[in-house]
């Protein structure tokens, strides 16, 4: 794995009042690149996506720890988002426009929708009852 220009990791907990602490982390971290504003807010939204993902799927009935992760490869964004929650039995599934697990509560299920819109990549990763890890890139092209 090559060596990263910039990296930082945050642990908070799973409470819905983090989701807007990540999003300015990120933008925080990525400054540095000089981001387009629609750049940077994909990015906070994909983060915010991912991050409400953990709170309300992974740690349904309680609270738990979210990591993120984010690294600088030049002009290339990385994050990860990890949770040790409960897990997606399938991942495919969960990743088609509209599924979602809880569909008495207003979900849209267009979390992965939206991640992979707004980004160049989105892999996922989880094992059920082990938590679930969503690593995300997104090239920046900055303002010219």
């Amino acid at each position: 794995m090559r060596r990263a220009d910039n990296e930082m990791k945050m642990v908070f907990l799973s409470l819905s009042e983090n989701e807007s602490l990540a999003r300015l982390a990120v933008g925080g971290f990525i400054s540095p690149l000089n981001p387009r504003i629609d750049e940077l807010n994909e990015l906070k939204t994909a983060v915010s996506e991912a991050v409400t993902n953990c709170i309300v799927h992974a740690y349904r009935d309680g609270i738990g720890k979210i990591e993120m992760t984010a690294r600088l490869y030049g002009s290339e964004v990385y994050i990860k988002i990890k949770d040790g929650g409960c897990g997606i039995e399938d991942i495919k599934k969960a990743m088609e426009p509209l599924y979602t697990t809880l569909p008495g509560e207003e979900r849209s299920g267009l979390g992965f929708s939206v991640m992979e819109s707004f980004t160049d990549s989105v892999n996922v990763k989880s094992r059920p009852g082990a938590g679930t890890a969503v690593i995300m890139t997104k090239k920046i092209r900055g303002k010219r």
